[in-house]
């Protein structure tokens, strides 16, 4: 689809070229059998640039690009009506390109909700170095914990204060549903406890975008087609706890050298088992976290997540996310994919299934 629009973008271009040939020679375009004058010849001329300048926009992922592309549209059309007769098929091309502009405005307005966020969670990042973990640092967390943070390899490395994560997988709503291919770019900033997500999918061939933030114990999620069209938004109470698990999980699964949280309260400990407490603004989660004899952490199981249910509503449901595949990420040893698994009374539903592309610690605000 990508190329196909850039070919079209070239090839509308130039045909508006015809139009400024016209006029400096017109017995050799016969194409248009109107006259065109010197004024409108340099309009002509001028919207073939900006098509040209909009499949190069397109093809860098600029975010300027929609513009472009509906200036040019909007002086192609005026210009075709001028010579309707003769190049009003130029109007087909017109509304595809249209269109396209028009998803990829609603695409660009959509994300920069998510950039700013994350602009502004970065205002808080500190410049200090962070302090770096040692066996001392988590000689007081559970054998089990102790035993994974070394596995993974996090003791000489400094603290986590924030992460960014990019993943790739597929997701679906119901049994009866198809699996949707997504990829996802996350940030995760510790001591102000936010998480911003965002994930481009599709569906039925149609483009999705999801953005998912929790600020501090506040949370939204918003689903649209196109990224124009809501197709499902939650937020709420019930939303803020179930957010709140998750970003535990991230800790715990992502970044385990962020496990030296005051946050965290470790309850008990039955062999490779431990189940702890994350309190954040207010609200207290509860989780399970399973290991192997090797140290890996193999499971993460919460009876607080929420889950959206086919009438609408919120309904509380064990949560579990099965930890597969250990391999080095950036200097960690960390599991590379994750399902995500809600157990209903009736039997278990994997909704999503998760695999990391690549995790950076501590980082600075991107350019």
């Amino acid at each position: 689809m990508k190329y196909f629009l850039i070919i079209l973008l070239l090839a509308h271009g130039a045909i508006h070229l015809i139009g400024f040939v016209k006029y400096i020679n017109p017995e050799s375009v016969t194409q248009i059998t109107h006259s065109i004058s010197k004024g409108a010849a340099v309009v002509w001329l001028a919207t073939a640039a900006l098509f040209l300048l909009t499949a190069i926009g397109y093809y860098l992922n600029a975010q300027w690009w929609s513009v472009a592309a509906l200036t040019a549209v909007a002086i192609s059309t005026i210009l075709i009506v001028s010579v309707w007769s003769d190049a009003r098929f130029g109007t087909i091309a017109n509304v595809i390109i249209l269109v396209a502009a028009i998803v990829g405005f609603g695409t660009s307005k959509f994300r920069n909700r998510y950039v700013s966020d994350v602009e502004s969670a970065f205002t808080t990042v500190k410049e200090t170095p962070a302090a770096v973990l040692s066996e001392e640092t988590v000689s007081a967390l559970p054998e089990p914990v102790q035993k994974y943070i070394r596995y993974t390899g996090a003791f000489g490395k400094p603290s986590v204060e924030n992460f960014k994560i990019n993943m790739a997988g597929k997701i679906r709503s119901a049994e009866d549903t198809p699996w949707m291919e997504f990829t996802t770019e996350q940030y995760n900033f510790m001591e102000r406890a936010w998480r911003l997500f965002f994930m481009k999918a599709k569906m039925k061939g149609l483009p999705v975008a999801g953005y998912h933030a929790f600020k501090n114990g506040t949370a939204f999620m918003d689903i649209r087609l196109l990224s124009l069209i809501k197709v499902e938004y939650q937020d709420g109470e019930k939303m803020d706890v179930a957010e709140t698990v998750t970003f535990f999980n991230d800790m715990c699964c992502m970044a385990p050298g962020s496990l030296t949280d005051n946050r965290i309260e470790w309850l008990e400990t039955e062999d490779n088992v431990v189940r702890a407490a994350f309190t954040n603004n207010g609200i207290r989660i509860t989780a399970w976290l399973h290991f192997n004899n090797e140290g890996q952490l193999v499971n993460f199981v919460s009876e607080d997540r929420w889950a959206l249910e086919k009438n609408g509503e919120m309904s509380r449901v064990r949560w579990e996310t099965p930890l597969y595949d250990y391999r080095e990420i950036n200097g960690l040893r960390l599991a590379s994919r994750a399902d995500l698994i809600y157990n209903y009374p009736d039997g278990d539903f994997c909704y999503g299934k998760f695999e990391i592309a690549n995790i950076e610690y501590n980082v600075k605000l991107p350019d």
